[in-house]
């Protein structure tokens, strides 16, 4: 069985909400990631999946290095990774890259695609002398674009080809681990179907892992090796994804499953019976007690609203952080 190449151990990051200390109270926090664990294994994509608001990209930013953890620890190959990005090793930044959701803010509109792809190889020492050209060149074929749109500019090129050359320069360190904050969902239907192809080529040509932040859930039945849903900065469930769509624990995610359009009566045979929630996602700066979803769930107990619950297990690689599942609504009812 494949290794774990990244350990996330009860990450936290929370950004303080300066305008409360002009009213002379405690500092208040926003909490956008709150205590979660995961891990992605050598050459396996884990999604990533939750609504706006939900701390996905937070924890990806987090991940890569981009802001510093509040808390928790960050494993990559075995080696701790504090801090942001500038604090760490220059051998953990080479093999960890990552593609942005919007390749027009991404990339530097005064470089060529071809200086754009190269920096990065130069600054890891990849690179030297004629040897750049024929890096740049191959880079170009390996995301499917022309040798020539190395003397291109990002503005003239299109969205899709934009993202391609995001890719190419992510690629251009030889990661081993690539962290995806929504790729393609600032692209065209047709333009995506073609990046997420890619995306899988090159993860086996690679021998790539990816991280894929999404709120798609949909785009991950066929692309990720497991699905984690976030809410509130938590995670609520994580399972290969074959047993995720096949039996989603989570009342959160039975809500998020049951809404996603079919267009064949098989899936709607395969979706989970209809999860209706009620109201809107909690402030981050505001959390619920206890269980942060249960002011929204149809399911919800006494406990839900006092106990935060913890992940439990319920099948080979399942894990779930619901009471209806951790027998503490039991005990819970039995004290009462």
């Amino acid at each position: 069985m494949p290794g774990d190449i990244l350990v996330v151990e009860n990450l936290k990051k929370y950004f303080p909400i300066d305008k409360s200390t002009l009213l002379k109270r405690k500092t208040l926090y926003l909490r956008a990631v709150d205590g979660i664990d995961f891990t992605v294994r050598e050459g396996e994509t884990l999604g990533l999946v939750g609504e706006s608001g939900s701390g996905k990209s937070t924890t990806a930013y987090t991940v890569i290095g981009m802001y510093a953890p509040t808390g928790g620890r960050i494993l990559f190959k075995g080696r701790e990774v504090a801090g942001q990005a500038s604090e760490r090793p220059l051998d953990i930044k080479k093999d960890m890259q990552m593609v942005f959701q919007d390749p027009g803010t991404s990339l530097n509109p005064q470089r060529t695609i071809g200086q754009i792809i190269a920096l990065p190889a130069r600054v890891h020492g990849l690179v030297s002398g004629g040897s750049v050209e024929r890096k740049v060149i191959d880079l170009l074929e390996a995301v499917e674009l022309p040798a020539d749109y190395r003397y291109k500019y990002p503005r003239s090129i299109g969205g899709g080809e934009r993202q391609m050359v995001a890719i190419a320069r992510a690629l251009a360190t030889e990661p081993s681990f690539v962290v995806l904050d929504e790729p393609t969902s600032a692209l065209d239907v047709s333009v995506q179907a073609k990046i997420i192809n890619m995306l899988i080529r090159l993860q086996k040509q690679f021998k790539l892992s990816y991280l894929f932040i999404t709120h798609d859930l949909s785009l991950m039945r066929n692309l990720a090796t497991r699905v984690a849903i976030m809410y509130l900065g938590k995670i609520a469930e994580i399972a290969p994804t074959v047993e995720f769509f096949r039996s989603p624990k989570h009342p959160y995610t039975q809500m998020l499953l049951s809404s996603i359009p079919v267009v064949s009566k098989a899936e709607e045979e395969l979706r989970p019976r209809r999860v209706e929630s009620r109201g809107e996602i909690p402030s981050p700066v505001n959390v619920p007690p206890g269980c942060g979803f249960h002011p929204r769930c149809p399911m919800a107990m006494d406990i839900c609203g006092q106990v935060d619950p913890v992940m439990v297990a319920t099948g080979q690689d399942h894990l779930v952080r619901c009471h209806l599942y951790s027998g503490a609504a039991r005990s819970f009812s039995a004290a009462d």
